[in-house]
């Protein structure tokens, strides 16, 4: 008898990759929700279904639960396809950019370094790095060897300052001026910065 009840619930136990895919969803739920402040291993717990020993058994603290769910929950940038000329490479690259801010994880993201202390702002800066800053460089330094290759680049646009430009001013303008990127602003930055850079 008892072996029949294991049976029957055993197959909607979730194990492994499942239910941690549901923990870190439910704490992108309370990120977006209660903000990092209120969130509790017990609420994420709750809005997975499972025990807090669970969480506890993969994550030794919120901190280190919240860095897996931003890292895991960012989606990705992805390749920029030849748009034809470096204007519409790197317009293309920001608007996915400003996608991937604008994401679940990207706001919670956002939100988190605002409220997090000190201790904690360097690990989450190290997600926005990995997940954000690093990849959008890597993409830039692509877009502008194809513009030189393609000849509407100069070919000695390849200093570090060039790949920081789009990334550093993505964030400051939304973090300090709380700018939404509208496309009009996309392409204002490409335009009035980022071409007369690599043209000049």
């Amino acid at each position: 008898m008892v072996g029949s009840r294991w049976s029957a619930a055993s197959p909607g136990r979730r194990r492994g990759p499942e239910l941690e895919r549901a923990i870190l969803d439910a704490a992108l739920e309370q990120l977006s929700t209660v903000g990092w402040n209120a969130l509790t291993m017990e609420g994420v717990a709750s809005g997975a279904h499972t025990g807090k020993a669970a969480l506890y058994r993969r994550w030794p603290s919120k901190a280190d639960l919240v860095a897996d769910a931003l890292r895991s929950g960012l989606p990705r940038i992805g390749d920029i396809p030849d748009c034809g000329s470096i204007r519409e490479d790197l317009y293309l690259l920001c608007v996915s950019t400003r996608d991937v801010m604008h994401s679940r994880a990207g706001q919670a993201l956002r939100s988190v370094l605002h409220e997090c202390d000190h201790m904690h702002a360097d690990r989450f800066h190290g997600v926005i790095w990995s997940g954000l800053h690093e990849p959008a460089q890597r993409l830039i330094r692509e877009l502008v060897g194809r513009g030189i290759e393609r000849g509407d680049v100069r070919p000695d646009a390849t200093g570090p300052f060039v790949v920081d430009v789009i990334p550093a001013m993505l964030m400051y303008r939304a973090k300090v001026c709380g700018s939404e990127w509208e496309d009009a602003d996309i392409a204002a930055l490409i335009d009035e910065v980022m071409v007369p850079l690599l043209r000049a």
